[in-house]
């Protein structure tokens, strides 16, 4: 197990840090989030063809870095660090994982190059309602008419579904689930942004009325579904851990400059509590997802449960510390113009992005046979 980065994975975290301080400060996060587009454009596509980071699990054939999840983790831990909005968790985690685990190496052929350079964004729809992704595909349906495959239905909380070029169906067809690939501009096809409490990732919905489709293929398209779940329970929970950590430097900042009763408000022992306990959360949230994404790498037979875990610890220990923030900051973090209100957003919108949690600690529950 490995739960310290190596020389190697430092270098990247400190060059992809560099980047973003110089190219995403809080201004242009600000702007970027306002924009129709939701993200930089420029930006997202310097990541892909300029510094090469968003096909890092991608293979080198393929036109990616052939890294880890590791890797990726460290690139996700910085983005939501700087609370970047782009569309990696939809295009670079969940659309990528899964043409990786479809067993069809001619849509990896297809799609995959253009995924990595950052040419080309993906976005893959499962959920029909709130309560998270489901395992049939229930009510959005796949059958062959008119010459092809057309899809019917909506699917719902599809990150970076409003500006994806590929989409990746999971439907319901009359032999069972299977997966399904949607050009962006495909007829029949409707999308509406959401308006989600956190602004720095756009979620959308989608409606298909006789949608053409690809089939795609898969020996067991459900075991992909667990699969690619995983894989970004993984990558979320990085990218909660690097959230949580800025949260709580700035909130230690803040404590060693404000002053109230004569004394900056750090040095009172009710405040040291709680930043201590909002630092230890952190330091066990970074092992978990350190833990999870070592799994992913090296023992997949244990990711089930390390995803699980992540998913039931970090989402509730970001939350608690961007809790803190607010708190701690006093008023001044309940205003639009300091950023302890967008962690506090964003913390709260991840923890629930894949389902409540109670989902989540049941299916941890059941793979610890408790």
């Amino acid at each position: 197990m490995q739960l310290i980065l190596t020389g190697e994975q430092q270098e990247l975290r400190s060059a992809v840090r560099k980047f973003l301080i110089d190219q995403a400060p809080p201004a242009k996060v600000r702007e970027a989030m306002a924009s129709d587009a939701g993200y930089d454009r420029d930006l997202w596509r310097r990541l892909g063809n300029e510094l090469g980071l968003l096909g890092l699990v991608v293979p080198e054939e393929r036109g990616g870095a052939g890294a880890g999840h590791l890797e990726r983790a460290v690139l996700a831990e910085e983005l939501g660090r700087a609370l970047v909005p782009t569309p990696f968790l939809g295009s670079s985690v969940l659309a990528v994982d899964t043409l990786l685990a479809l067993d069809d190496d001619t849509a990896r052929a297809d799609y995959l190059a253009e995924l990595a350079s950052g040419e080309g964004i993906g976005a893959v729809a499962v959920a029909e309602d709130a309560s998270g992704w489901g395992r049939t595909g229930g009510a959005t349906t796949a059958a062959q008419r008119d010459g092809g495959w057309r899809l019917d239905g909506t699917k719902t909380l599809v990150v970076a579904g409003d500006a994806a070029d590929l989409l990746l169906v999971y439907a319901q067809t009359p032999d069972g689930p299977g997966w399904f690939a949607v050009d962006g501009s495909a007829a029949g096809l409707t999308r509406t942004t959401l308006g989600g409490i956190d602004p720095t990732r756009r979620l959308a919905r989608l409606t298909f009325a006789g949608t053409p489709a690809r089939p795609l293929t898969a020996a067991d398209p459900a075991a992909v579904l667990d699969v690619v779940s995983d894989l970004a329970a993984v990558a979320l929970a990085a990218e909660q851990v690097g959230g949580m950590e800025r949260a709580i430097e700035l909130t230690v900042d803040y404590a060693k400059v404000r002053v109230q009763f004569g004394r900056p408000i750090g040095s009172y022992q009710a405040v040291k509590h709680g930043l201590a306990d909002m630092y230890s959360a952190w330091e066990h949230a970074v092992s978990v997802a350190r833990h999870a994404a070592w799994a992913a790498d090296h023992d997949r037979s244990e990711l089930p449960l390390a995803a699980a875990l992540a998913r039931t610890y970090i989402g509730p220990a970001y939350f608690e510390a961007a809790t803190g923030m607010v708190q701690y900051h006093g008023g001044i973090g309940y205003t639009w113009e300091h950023d302890a209100h967008l962690y506090y957003k964003r913390a709260k919108a991840s923890e629930l992005l894949f389902g409540p949690p109670a989902t989540h600690r049941a299916k941890l529950a059941d793979l610890l046979k408790i």
